[in-house]
């Protein structure tokens, strides 16, 4: 039997998908999937101890949520790869995410030779964007405009996203670790950077820009 060589976390909220990942990585001859986990939190607590070559982290889970997880586990592990595989094809949660520390970003309507691709490039130290998001990004970047998100923090619009998700100030303080104060002056700040007066703007805002969906 050949010896795994690639330690991977998966990282995603919902257990079907997770199996179905997990016999797709390991039907390759050097990829050994040594935990599946459900939340952000979860991944943070694991990581040092495990100790993955790859985290493959979903983004919107309960709890943190992925941009907070990986922003903790690279701080606390840098040399830990963190590849994003999501269902949001928005420019704006790629370049959050690869602000946060992520090596990588793919969305699930790829076919599964590319999670594979992705995962063996991010192990070898490159970055790798799925090519329609990266070009989008470019294009962006080329034009000098990019959306309404763009302005946002990475704190900003993490808070932003769990607003638009129907959470509460108290619930984000809790999963992020922040006083409710702190939540209500970013919400505050969010609200003026993006020009609206109200929570059901902010979803507005959110849907339009495919941030949540309907």
């Amino acid at each position: 039997m050949t010896s795994k060589s690639l330690r991977i976390i998966l990282v995603d909220d919902h257990a079907v998908v997770r199996t179905g990942y997990k016999l797709l990585l390991e039907n390759e001859s050097d990829i050994e999937v040594v935990a599946e986990l459900e939340s952000g939190e979860q991944a943070n607590q694991q990581a040092r101890e495990l100790n993955p070559d790859v985290i493959i982290m979903d983004l919107s889970m309960p709890g943190m949520g992925g941009l907070e997880a990986i922003r903790r586990i690279k701080a606390k592990n840098p040399e830990i790869k963190i590849l994003v595989f999501s269902m949001h094809d928005n420019v704006s949660f790629v370049e959050h995410a690869m602000e946060a520390g992520a090596s990588g970003y793919i969305t699930k309507n790829n076919a599964p030779n590319i999670l594979i691709h992705a995962v063996n490039q991010i192990a070898e130290g490159n970055t790798y964007i799925e090519p329609a998001l990266e070009s989008e990004m470019n294009v962006q970047h080329e034009l000098g405009k990019g959306s309404a998100l763009s302005n946002l923090s990475h704190r900003e619009f993490q808070i932003f996203c769990l607003f638009a998700e129907g959470l509460n100030a108290n619930d984000i303080a809790n999963d992020l670790s922040l006083s409710v104060k702190t939540v209500a002056n970013y919400q505050t700040q969010i609200k003026e950077k993006l020009n609206v007066s109200s929570t059901t703007e902010l979803v507005k805002l959110a849907i339009t820009n495919g941030i949540i969906e309907i």
